[in-house]
Parts: structure tokens; C-alpha cells; sequence
């Protein structure tokens, strides 16, 4: 019998919910067969919109939560009153055991605090990262951490390492993934004191492939596939990177279309412009995960369209038949264990 990867979509959460939320739910169940999409939200809104499309029935369900957490609202206030809101909800199904994963684009706030109130930190991590995955010259790196530790210590960005290195490998199929902390210069005496204190703990890990320091111009071109940092460096290199993807998008569409050679020429090069530009599509490469829970917790963008939604779900199923968090388990434990 098929393993099925259950998959929570909070389906009020986000700029476009419950539409695009209810077409990336559909799309993944109707392109895979070992896919179940269980939609938490309001359930009159989120059936309407379910009506919509033609889908295998018996893999998409919903379930009722009448309440909303808005992006406005204070995350713990909300957790803690908001008891029948989509994230709290379906996280609880993850914590249960009733769910695998949890998806939603809606308050970054409420998820990072239902993440490790609701479904619990695995035993001996001490700050669960927010590592998304960034498109670059070679591929993808994963960026951790970009949102959810921002008073992070030496010892918080040395377990990231360790983390990011698993998920890498096993997730995305880099064997013995370079890792990185992000400097001001790669002089191993550059830095602030945080990556000062946290250079030589890196240096000194066996358990990672540490290649020494990474500055910012150098993480587009692949210079590392574990990005390590706190997270408000983490965070301010995310919304540079994405704003300025755009905006070269953006710039380069305008410039084709500005005379009538550019046009012609826009549409001999098309094809392999729209194969570059998409491969700088964060969409494409799903949601923000949320490393070292007791089950998945995943953060698309607040704007995330059906693809982004769709694709977060294929990284839950990969997630899931890697074990990730088994593998996260062994390898703190075995290093608490070096430790004592």
C-alpha cells in the first residue's frame, strides 16, 4: 500500500486565500497519488471555492475553523485566544498526529509561536531556524536563519549548521553540503562579535563541511549551499534577494519592449529568457521551512499564488520520506552525547 503524506493548508492564511490556497491544494492531489490535502478554514468559504474545480474527492477534506488570525494581531495574544483559528487548529492535527505537515502564507508571527508552543520543539534544539531556499547561479542554497532567531547565540548558529546540512542532503540531494556564516570579509578575524564566537565553534564541527566565510555578493553565485546567520541578517538578505529578483524582472521586460528591434529580438531570445527567469522564481521551490519542530511547520509568502502552495506541498512529501526529523533527532543527540 501507498505511503500518503498528509498535508495541512491553512486556507484563510495569506493575500490570496481561500482561492489560490484551494487551487494548489487541488493541483497537488490531482498531479500525485500519494498526496492528502486536509483545508482548515472558514467551511462554507473554503467549500464554494472547492466547488470550483474537479478534483479526486476523497483526497482533499476540509476542516471547520471559524476564526481568523490576522497578520495585525500581536502572534501570542492570538495563539493563545484564537483556539478555533485555521493555524491553531491545524496545528494541533500536526501535534496529534493526525497530519504530517502544516502549510500556510498567513502571519509569520502566529506560526513561528504556534510552531513551538503548539507542536513542540524535537529534544535538545534550542531555537527552531526558518531556512527557505534561495535560487542561485548553481542551484539552490538554503538560508538559515531568515526570520525566527533573532537574538540567536554562537551555540543556536552552530545547531543551524547542523540542521541545514541535513536538510540539504537529504532533502535536496547535495552530498556533504558546504556551509557557510555570512561576514562583512572572509578574513576568519572579520565579523561582528556573534560571528566572531561562532566562526571557530563552525571550524571546529566535524559533523558539518564547513568552508569558512561567505559575504553577500557571493551567495547569488553559489558559494556556499548552507547559508548560516542570525536572523534579522538572514531576513534583510531574503527581502533584498526577492525585491531585487523583481525588480530586474521588471527592468529587463521594460527595456525589451522599448523600441522595435529590442522587440524583435525580446522574441527570438523569449524561450530561453523565460527558462532563466524562472529558474530565480522562489515560487517554484516552495515555502520557508520551519527546522527542528516535532512535525513540519512550513511559511510561504504572504502573496504566495496556487504554484508556491502546491510546490510547499511536494517539499512536505519529501520531508516526509527522507525523515527529516529523525535524522535532526539523531544528529543532536548523538552530538549532546560527544558534549557530555
Amino acid at each position: 500500500m501507498q505511503d500518503i503524506t498528509k498535508v495541512v493548508l491553512d486556507a484563510m492564511g495569506g493575500d490570496n486565500a481561500p482561492a489560490e490556497v484551494v487551487k494548489g491544494a487541488v493541483d497537488a492531489v490531482s498531479s500525485r497519488d500519494d498526496i492528502k490535502v486536509i483545508l482548515v478554514g472558514q467551511e462554507a468559504v473554503v467549500k464554494e471555492d472547492l466547488e470550483k474545480h474537479q478534483y479526486p474527492k476523497e483526497r482533499i477534506q476540509v476542516v471547520d475553523a471559524p476564526e481568523v488570525i490576522e497578520m495585525a494581531e500581536p502572534p501570542v495574544v492570538a495563539i493563545r485566544k484564537k483556539k478555533q483559528s485555521s493555524i491553531v487548529v491545524g496545528m494541533n492535527m500536526v501535534k496529534n498526529k493526525e497530519a504530517d505537515a502544516f502549510v500556510s502564507a498567513g502571519s509569520s508571527g502566529a506560526i513561528l509561536v504556534g510552531g513551538q508552543v503548539i507542536v513542540g520543539r524535537i529534544k535538545g534544539v534550542q531555537r527552531p531556524p526558518l531556512a527557505p531556499l534561495i535560487p542561485t547561479e548553481t542551484g539552490v542554497s538554503l538560508l538559515i536563519d531568515c526570520g525566527a532567531n533573532v537574538d540567536a547565540r554562537a551555540e543556536h548558529l552552530l545547531q543551524f549548521a547542523k540542521i541545514g546540512s541535513i536538510y540539504m542532503e537529504h532533502v535536496v540531494g547535495i552530498k556533504n553540503p558546504k556551509v557557510a556564516i555570512v561576514n562583512i570579509g572572509t578574513e576568519e578575524e572579520k565579523g561582528n562579535a556573534l560571528v566572531k564566537e561562532t566562526f571557530p565553534l563552525l571550524k571546529e564541527c566535524k559533523d558539518i563541511n564547513f568552508v569558512g566565510s561567505i559575504e553577500a555578493r557571493e551567495i547569488p553565485k553559489g558559494g556556499a549551499d548552507v547559508i548560516v546567520c542570525e536572523a534579522f541578517t538572514g531576513n534583510v538578505i531574503l527581502k533584498l534577494y526577492e525585491g531585487l529578483s523583481s525588480t530586474l524582472i521588471s527592468v529587463v521586460k521594460k527595456g525589451l519592449m522599448s523600441t522595435l528591434k529590442s522587440k524583435i529580438g525580446a522574441a527570438l531570445a523569449l524561450p530561453a529568457l523565460k527558462k532563466t527567469l524562472k529558474s530565480f522564481d522562489a515560487a517554484q521551490y516552495g515555502g520557508a521551512p520551519l527546522l527542528g519542530l516535532n512535525g513540519l511547520v512550513v511559511k510561504t509568502h504572504g502573496s504566495s499564488k496556487s504554484t508556491e502552495i502546491t510546490n510547499a506541498i511536494y517539499q512536505c512529501v519529501a520531508f516526509k520520506q527522507q525523515d527529516i526529523n529523525g535524522k535532526i533527532k539523531e544528529r543532536i543527540t548523538d552530538s549532546q552525547l560527544e558534549e557530555e
